[in-house]
C-alpha cells in the first residue's frame, strides 16, 4: 500500500509544485479545523444571535505554526489518487438508502447510536473539559442540531455504507457547527472544511459558479473517503485517523515514531501532537457521549425521524435558483441551504446538473421541471454590442462569465464587433432574491428591534465612484456597520444604482458602498499575521481591500504588521481564491 519513491517524486511535481503531496493540504486543513469555537465565531458573525451567549474564550484553541509538518508518509496508497472525472461520475448518480432490514430503528438518533464504535470511556481530562463546556451551553447543541437536521440522515447513511463508526457523522459539528457556508482563516470551506488544495486532490471542483467543497454530496464523499483511507493507514485506529484528518498523517506518524524511540505507547492519548489536535478528538468523543446519553448530561435532543430530508433531482441543464424554488414550492433560502455550493444566481452551466430539494417537494419539482423548456430555465437578454464593450465587461454587467457567453453564442474567440447581437443568460430576479440574508430584510429587522435608534435612516442610491470607505466615514459609522445593515461583504465592489440603508450619525447624507452578495456568504475570519505578511498580500489572499482591513482593525496603513498580530477579516467565500 505504500507509494514508491518514484511515484512520489512524480506526484511531487504534478500536484504540489515543489511541496510534499499532502503537506499544504494537511497544514492548512489543521488551521482550518482547529476548533468548534472558531467556527461558532464565524456563525455568530453571519447573524446567528442565539449562539453569542454560548461562546467562551479557550486558551487552548490558538493555531500553531504548521510549517514543520510537511513530511510525506509512504503509507499513502495509490488508490487515494482518484480523479475529478471519476468523482463527478460517481456523485452525479443518486445513492440508494439502506433497506429496513439493514437498519431497523425508529428514529435517527437511535440509528446513529447503533453504529457507535469508538471508545467513549476515555478518562482523559480533555474529554471532561469538553463535556463541561457542552453541558454549560445546551443552546449550542440545539442550534447545531437544527442546522444539521437537513444533512445528518444522508451523512449517517453514507457512513454506514462504508462500515465506518457513525460517530464520524458528528464530525461536521466540530469542523463547521453544521454551517454549510462556514469559512476559516485557512480558507477552508463547507461542512467538512476542505481547503482548496485538499479539495482539488479529492476531485472537488472550485469555479466562479460552483464550489464542491460546500457541496453536501461531493464533500461528504471526499471527507469519508479521506477518513476511511486514514483509518486503513493507521491499522484501523480511528482516533489516530481523526487526529490525522485535523493535523495531517505525517504529523501523527512523526509523533508515533518519537514515542516508539522512547519505548512509549503510540495511542492517541499518549502522543505529543499540536495543541489544537490534542483537543480536536476529545471534542468528538464528548459529543458522542452526549448524543449517546443526552439525558445524563441534561441535554434534550429534538426528535429526528429516520428518513431522508432531501432528494437528489437531475436537472439536465443550467437552472435559475429562484425559478427552482418556485418550481419546488419552497423558499429560495431552502434551495441555497441544500445546495450551498452554488456561488451565483443559477447552477453551473457545466454541471453538476442536479439539485437537492426537500423530499416532500421533490415530486412537485420534478413534474414542474419536466414542463419547463430547457431554454426557459434561465432568463436571456438579447444584447447589442456597443463601442467599448468586451466579453469581460458584458459578463460582469450580467453576473456571468466570458466563457459562458462564448459557449452560448458559439464564439471561437473573445473578439466581438459593434452591433453584434449576443444572447446573455441572466438572473430572473433582483440580486436581493438570491441572498440568504437580503439587505431589505436585515434593515427591516434592525429597524423593528430598535438597534438603530441612535442614528437617522438614510436611503441611498449608489453612484459611480462611491467607495465603501468614504461612505462609512462621511456617515460617521464603521465599515462593519454599513456592511451589516445591508447584508453585504465589506470588501464587495459598489454597483451604481444599488439601494442601500444607512443609519447615519451625520447630518450630511453620505455615500455608501458594497454590492449586496448576501450575508449568508460572508464570514468573519480571524487571521494571525505571519512573517513576511503585508496588508497587500493578506488582501490579495482573501480577495478584500487593504483599506477595509485597516478599517476593520483600526490600523495605520503606514505602519508595518508584526508577526503574531491578530486581525479580523470579513470574507465573501465565493470570491476568495
Amino acid at each position: 500500500m505504500s507509494v514508491s519513491r518514484v511515484s512520489i517524486l512524480f506526484l511531487l511535481g504534478t500536484l504540489t509544485s515543489g511541496c510534499s503531496l499532502f503537506a499544504p493540504a494537511e497544514r492548512d486543513h489543521t488551521e482550518a479545523s482547529a476548533n468548534v469555537l472558531e467556527t461558532e465565531r464565524l456563525t455568530v458573525a453571519a447573524g446567528d444571535e442565539d449562539l453569542k451567549e454560548s461562546i467562551e474564550s479557550d486558551p487552548d484553541n490558538k493555531s500553531a505554526d504548521k510549517s514543520s509538518r510537511t513530511q510525506l508518509d509512504d503509507a499513502i496508497e495509490p488508490s487515494l489518487k482518484k480523479t475529478a472525472e471519476d468523482a463527478r461520475q460517481k456523485l452525479d448518480t443518486p445513492k440508494q438508502e439502506n433497506s429496513a432490514e439493514e437498519v431497523a430503528v425508529s428514529d435517527l438518533w437511535q440509528r446513529l447510536r447503533s453504529g457507535f464504535a469508538l471508545d467513549h470511556d476515555a478518562s482523559d481530562p480533555r474529554v471532561q473539559a469538553q463535556l463541561n463546556w457542552y453541558k454549560k451551553h445546551p443552546r449550542y447543541i440545539d442550534r447545531v442540531v437544527e442546522r444539521g437536521s437537513r444533512y445528518l440522515h444522508y451523512i449517517v447513511t453514507e457512513t454506514e455504507k462504508r462500515g465506518l463508526p457513525t460517530e464520524l457523522a458528528l464530525l461536521p459539528v466540530v469542523e463547521s457547527a453544521f454551517d454549510p457556508f462556514a469559512y476559516s482563516h485557512g480558507r477552508a470551506a463547507g461542512l467538512w472544511q476542505f481547503i482548496p488544495s485538499t479539495g482539488k486532490y479529492f476531485g472537488l471542483t472550485q469555479s466562479w459558479w460552483h464550489d464542491d467543497r460546500r457541496d453536501v454530496i461531493a464533500a461528504t464523499d471526499a471527507a469519508l473517503t479521506y477518513l476511511d483511507r486514514l483509518a486503513t493507514r493507521f491499522d484501523g485506529d480511528y482516533m489516530l485517523a481523526l487526529a490525522a484528518y485535523n493535523s495531517g498523517g505525517g504529523t501523527v506518524s512523526s509523533a508515533m515514531r518519537r514515542n516508539r524511540n522512547k519505548n512509549a505507547a503510540t495511542d492517541f492519548w499518549s502522543l505529543d501532537l499540536p495543541r489544537e489536535t490534542r483537543h480536536y478528538v476529545p471534542k468528538l468523543i464528548a459529543l458522542a457521549k452526549i448524543f449517546d446519553q443526552p439525558e445524563k448530561y441534561g441535554i434534550e435532543l429534538p426528535a429526528l425521524s429516520d428518513e431522508p430530508y432531501f432528494e437528489v433531482v437531475k436537472t439536465g441543464s443550467q437552472l435559475d435558483l429562484a425559478q427552482a424554488a418556485e418550481l419546488a414550492g419552497v423558499d429560495i433560502d431552502e434551495i441555497y441551504l441544500l445546495n450551498p455550493s452554488f456561488n451565483r444566481w443559477a447552477t453551473s452551466p457545466d454541471g453538476p446538473h442536479r439539485l437537492l430539494v426537500p423530499k416532500e417537494n421533490a415530486s412537485t419539482f420534478i413534474a414542474a421541471l419536466e414542463k419547463t423548456d430547457p431554454s426557459q430555465r434561465v432568463s436571456w437578454n438579447n444584447y447589442k454590442v456597443v463601442s467599448g464593450d468586451t466579453l469581460s465587461t458584458i459578463a460582469k454587467r450580467y453576473s456571468t462569465t466570458p466563457s459562458v457567453i462564448q459557449q452560448v453564442n458559439n464564439l471561437n474567440s473573445h473578439i466581438i464587433r459593434i452591433g453584434q447581437r449576443l444572447m446573455i443568460p441572466s438572473a430572473a430576479k433582483q440580486s436581493e432574491t438570491y441572498a440568504l440574508s437580503a439587505s431589505e430584510r436585515l434593515a427591516s429587522k434592525q429597524e423593528r428591534s430598535g438597534k438603530n435608534s441612535n442614528g437617522t435612516r438614510v436611503d441611498y442610491t449608489v453612484r459611480s465612484g462611491d467607495t465603501f470607505w468614504d461612505i462609512a466615514r462621511e456617515h460617521r459609522v464603521s465599515v462593519r456597520q454599513v456592511a451589516s445593515w445591508n447584508g453585504m461583504a465589506p470588501g464587495d465592489p459598489l454597483m451604481p444604482g444599488k439601494k442601500l440603508v444607512i443609519w447615519s450619525k451625520s447630518k450630511q447624507p453620505a455615500m455608501l458602498a458594497s454590492n449586496n452578495r448576501g450575508k449568508g456568504m460572508v464570514r468573519k475570519v480571524g487571521y494571525q499575521v505571519r512573517k513576511g505578511d503585508s496588508l497587500s498580500t493578506i488582501a490579495n489572499r482573501f480577495a478584500v481591500n487593504v483599506r477595509d482591513i485597516a478599517s476593520w482593525n483600526d490600523l495605520n496603513t503606514s505602519r508595518y504588521l508584526q508577526p503574531g498580530q491578530s486581525l479580523v477579516l470579513y470574507v465573501d467565500i465565493r470570491n476568495s481564491p
